[in-house]
């Protein structure tokens, strides 16, 4: 099972994609891709959509999401595989945690008016599929489209980041009510790309036993921002906590990311894939 092509981490225009579910469940089996999951940003709205789409292209299917979460002061990301997407807390949750983002997007906008930069918050929202779900995604878009930037990691080096204009943090959910309320809803959740996170090593332990303590069974092991290294690194990571392995491009668009649906190296062989534990979940 660890050789299957599991793609179970990317995002459609409902968050901060620019594709269609459609469009993306038609790139992911042209990739060869055998199990797909869409996972939206704080957001299920897509869900629906996506699952039809995995079927007309004879792909099999995982329901996702990917929650935000904030742990030790740093923005968390917590993949759900596997829910009932029509579960009335977890939509209820989701809603309260994407209920910030709008007038965060308002204060970035006016902290890049002061150095220059006018009219961010409506060139942002050109970028935007769901209002509600208005991010750092879209205001780095709009940065390159001005020319402020050359691209969009040109955008998180100069804006956007901690200490430079436009940065807001935002609270958003707590990591045990994200892990409560996949598991509740009938899912697995997992820890999103961890390495991306710039926690110190007890930070990381920390994190890593309150989400299992909390109910979450998985972590991603190859995933697009993960080195060869860092696969390694969190497989080991995965077996010291029994956790088991995800694997997702994180894919948003073909212009800006850098892994393509469905083109990882696999998960090493000796870990237990996410999709065996959610085999009764695959549509």
């Amino acid at each position: 099972m660890s050789i299957l092509n599991a793609d179970l981490h990317c995002h459609s225009v409902v968050s901060d994609g620019t594709l269609t579910p459609e469009v993306l469940a038609a790139r992911a089996a042209a990739n060869g891709v055998d199990l797909w999951a869409l996972t939206d940003h704080d957001e299920i709205g897509g869900q629906h959509r996506a699952l039809a789409a995995a079927k007309a292209q004879g792909m099999r299917y995982l329901t996702g999401t990917e929650i935000s979460v904030t742990f030790a002061g740093v923005t968390v990301h917590i993949v759900g595989l596997g829910f009932d997407p029509d579960d009335a807390a977890l939509v209820q949750g989701l809603s309260a945690t994407r209920g910030g983002r709008g007038a965060r997007a308002m204060e970035m906008a006016e902290q890049l008016a002061k150095v220059g930069i006018h009219g961010a918050y409506e060139g942002a929202l050109r970028y935007v599929g769901n209002p509600e779900l208005i991010s750092r995604t879209h205001f780095a878009r709009f940065l390159v489209e001005v020319g402020a930037c050359r691209d969009t990691p040109e955008v998180f080096r100069k804006y956007l980041t901690e200490g430079k204009p436009g940065f807001v943090p935002h609270r958003w959910a707590q990591l045990g009510d994200a892990v409560r309320w996949i598991t509740e809803a009938g899912g697995m959740a997992i820890i999103a790309h961890p390495a991306r996170y710039a926690f110190t090593a007890n930070e990381e332990w920390a994190l890593f036993s309150e989400f299992k303590a909390h109910g979450g069974r998985g972590v991603e092991v190859v995933t697009g921002s993960h080195t060869n290294a860092e696969a390694i690194r969190y497989a080991e990571t995965a077996l010291e906590f029994g956790l088991a392995a995800s694997r997702g491009s994180d894919f948003h668009s073909p212009e800006e990311s850098h892994t393509d649906l469905g083109k990882l190296p696999l998960l090493p062989g000796q870990l237990t894939p996410v999709w065996e534990l959610l085999a009764d979940r695959v549509r």
